[in-house]
């Protein structure tokens, strides 16, 4: 009988007999079909093995991952800006950077840039402030926030001067808050004005109409629906609407007078909303000078140390910042809102 009968049975999972293992160094009559599934399950049993093990590293990468975003979550709660400095010591000039978008949630929102500008104020060894701004921008109530603070301070701290120094763009909002300065610089180069309002949204009933899809919307109160953009467009609700503009629009105009005075030129085009150059500007009194943060605080205060009193981000904030939930957000804020703002 052959080593292939009911005694001889190889058990499951071990490897067919070789010539040597079968004695009499005859070669076992194998054959070549199980010769083949035996290959096949030997293959697929070291997949699973690979397999396995790679998901487990992934496993433990994911873990680490997802333990290092859980503490640098909890350091942001705890501590989520990063001050600048805790003290400066000697004379110098005061430097708050205004940045970005000016908004609540931003960095540039009116809760940090008041308190980069009451630390400066409040220095003991600062002989003026310097707001370096590059912004386009943004909500008109945190740029009034931030206007009414600067003249308050300027009203407590007469001795400390403030000048606005525009680096690559000083519109809308941010020029809103520079007007607030005792004196503003720019490049000749750089963006300034743009004093005007601007609100804007979509209206998606053409394509509803198109695909086929009606819009069901149940309210209490007659202008709870205001300028919903799945509804035909109102023109009372237009018309209302840009009474609200033409408001803002008004208190926008009327503080950069109260804070320019005389020095505006004598022109319409002044607050239609354009943007100038800074040579421009400067002819149209818009700003007060061409120069750089550095330039005023050596040439025009005469103290030519800077000392820089920003609120930053923490480094786990903008490592957090990376992982995208922040672009997302932003992404769809543009999208989707029809907040106005100064422009």
């Amino acid at each position: 009988m052959s080593e292939w009968n009911s005694d001889n049975k190889p058990e499951w999972g071990d490897p067919p007999a070789t010539p040597e293992s079968s004695g009499g160094g005859r070669k076992p009559n194998l054959p070549p079909e199980s010769g083949r599934d035996w290959k096949l399950i030997e293959k697929l049993v070291l997949s699973l093995q690979s397999e396995q093990r790679k998901s487990r590293r992934w496993g433990i990468f994911f873990k680490l991952l997802t333990f290092a975003y859980l503490f640098a979550l909890l350091f942001i709660i705890k501590f989520p800006l990063g001050d600048s400095l805790e003290a400066a010591t000697g004379s110098h000039t005061a430097l708050v950077e205004i940045n970005g978008t000016i908004a609540a949630d931003e960095l540039a929102s009116a809760d940090n840039i008041v308190g980069s500008l009451r630390k400066a104020f409040e220095a003991d060894n600062s002989v003026a402030v310097v707001l370096r701004i590059n912004s386009g921008g943004g909500s008109p109530v945190q740029a009034g926030y931030v206007y009414d603070e600067i003249q308050r301070l300027r009203g407590e701290h007469p001795d400390k001067k403030v000048y606005a120094v525009i680096s690559d763009v000083g519109a809308s909002g941010a020029y809103y808050i520079a007007a607030a300065a005792d004196e503003i610089y720019a490049d000749k180069a750089s963006l300034v004005g743009s004093i005007g309002v601007v609100a804007g949204g979509f209206g998606f009933t053409g394509v509803m109409d198109k695909v086929g899809i009606e819009r069901r919307l149940y309210t209490a109160g007659e202008n709870k629906a205001f300028l919903d953009p799945f509804s035909p467009e109102n023109e009372e609700e237009v018309a209302f609407w840009q009474g609200v503009l033409e408001t803002t629009h008004s208190q926008f105009i009327e503080k950069v007078r109260e804070g320019r005075g005389d020095r505006l030129a004598d022109d319409e085009r002044l607050f239609s909303g354009l943007v100038w150059s800074g040579e421009q500007a400067l002819e149209l009194g818009l700003i007060d000078g061409l120069g750089s943060a550095s330039h005023v605080a050596r040439q025009v205060i005469g103290e030519e140390d800077l000392v820089d009193y920003s609120r930053r981000k923490s480094p786990f904030q903008d490592i957090v910042d990376q992982f995208g939930v922040s672009v997302g957000n932003a992404l769809a804020n543009r999208m989707m809102e029809a907040r106005f703002e100064l422009r």
